[in-house]
């Protein structure tokens, strides 16, 4: 499988290419990233799976932030997803760091960080984006971004490395691999995983307090038909309320704006 600026191929439905294979198999100096090409991405992925900690965390940045850049994918996108999502259980990866307080449970901070990454990248190019994309530029504007392309073409592959973790042990780990898979299973192959993850949005929903998830699995469960009122707590109504406020506001800003209700142009 090789990725170069002339094509970005989808990977095979069936399966995930070894990240050795990954690695080898693309055109890195060729892929444009938000700051120049990905010849430098090869060495930052592979530390990534040093045994180090505190290489891990210097590799994350320097293998992430190229390709990470005001909601945008990049050519280099989705070579760099597909490593990712290949790496997911490497030992290096899945070894869980242990605190000097003997009480605390253990955690895996590459990991999540990891899942985090992919699931954010992912929501950049899911069904709405698409859609607001259409909105602005018009019908089959995908087609003009090969890149968001390649990424949604990409999500069958990087399902299957976050799948298995949703089964993971270690409930931050489970979470994380949860809001990853929401985004990645609109695609058509996927779709049919959509009753086994919201089995896992309904515990994600008994159990966390963490806004960003729960706004995202109550959102998923909605779009895929399911009644959420009895799941909902005060802080998720309070904070679907405010949404719905500052949407409306918003929506009024942007009329009064095209429609050249202010008195005066407003300042810069």
């Amino acid at each position: 499988m090789i990725f170069s600026r002339r094509q970005l191929e989808p990977p095979r439905p069936a399966g995930l290419p070894s990240f050795q294979t990954l690695l080898d198999s693309t055109d890195w100096a060729s892929l444009a990233t938000a700051c120049g090409t990905g010849e430098s991405l090869p060495a930052a992925l592979m530390l990534l799976t040093s045994s180090d900690p505190v290489v891990r965390e210097t590799a994350l940045h320097d293998a992430l932030g190229p390709v990470t850049h005001q909601n945008s994918i990049y050519e280099a996108t989705v070579p760099v997803a597909l490593c990712v999502a290949a790496i997911l259980n490497h030992p290096a990866i899945t070894a869980a760091a242990y605190s000097h307080d003997a009480t605390a449970p253990p955690t895996h901070p590459t990991l999540v960080r990891l899942l985090d990454w992919l699931g954010d990248t992912a929501y950049d190019a899911d069904d709405g984006c698409v859609a607001i994309d259409e909105r602005l530029y018009g019908e089959g504007s995908l087609d003009e971004y090969p890149e968001m392309h390649a990424f949604r073409d990409a999500r069958p592959a990087i399902f299957s490395g976050v799948q298995a973790l949703l089964g993971h042990d270690n409930t931050p780990v489970r979470h994380a691999a949860l809001i990853a898979a929401i985004p990645l299973i609109e695609h058509p192959l996927l779709t049919q995983h959509q009753t086994n993850l919201a089995g896992h949005a309904r515990y994600l929903l008994a159990t966390s307090t963490d806004r960003h998830h729960r706004d995202r699995v109550l959102t998923a469960l909605k779009t895929w038909g399911h009644d959420t009122s009895t799941l909902e707590n005060t802080a998720d109504i309070a904070a679907r309320e405010r949404y719905a406020r500052l949407k409306a506001a918003r929506a009024s800003w942007d009329s009064n704006w095209m429609g050249g209700g202010y008195s005066a142009d407003p300042p810069f």
